[in-house]
């Protein structure tokens, strides 16, 4: 509603408009306003502007929220970096256990079977790929912890969480110089 009468058209005889500007509206008036606003239909605003960046402004649907949110969400964060970091960890396992074979040594020594080869190959994968899996899930708890905490989504978070989870990591494998210089 604006303060000029050519815009405001009332259908109350009690709404008036002040010599202030304000408008005073009568009964009838102020249900069909109060109404409007609390009733569940959209409230379209023309006149809401966006600014715009880079290409047009495309407002979200309600679905489109709720994906985004879940997508967002530290049980989602955690549960991905776990599956993508056992990922990383077999690949980089396989890898591993191609280039470091684990050949006898020795005057008797024969030559490894095909089955020993892909035992030890599937054996280096899943355990680094299982420590891929704590590491990711322990960086991304850290930081979804934090970044709770402190109520922002900055770099401070990934780098506080990196700290932390090697001190954790130091810890685990019982290397206390690595707290000494933290702290």
């Amino acid at each position: 509603m604006s303060s000029s009468s050519s815009e405001f058209t009332s259908t109350d005889d009690e709404t008036k408009i002040n010599p202030d500007g304000r408008i005073t509206l009568g009964s009838e008036d102020f249900k069909t306003v109060l109404f409007a606003l609390l009733s569940n239909d959209p409230k379209y605003r023309p006149e809401l502007l966006i600014p715009r960046s880079h290409g047009p402004v495309v407002i979200k649907t309600r679905e489109e929220k709720l994906v985004e949110a879940a997508f967002e969400s530290c049980t989602f964060k955690v549960l991905m970096s776990t599956v993508l970091g056992f990922g990383l960890g077999a690949v980089i396992g396989l890898f591993s256990a191609s280039v470091t074979p684990q050949t006898p040594l020795g005057p008797d020594a024969k030559p490894q079977t095909f089955r020993e080869v892909f035992r030890d190959m599937k054996s280096t994968s899943i355990t680094h790929g299982k420590n891929f899996a704590i590491v990711g899930a322990m960086f991304v708890s850290v930081e979804c912890a934090i970044e709770s905490y402190r109520a922002k989504s900055d770099w401070k978070n990934g780098c506080s969480a990196g700290a932390i989870t090697g001190g954790l990591i130091g810890l685990r494998g019982k290397v206390y110089r690595v707290h000494v210089g933290y702290a």
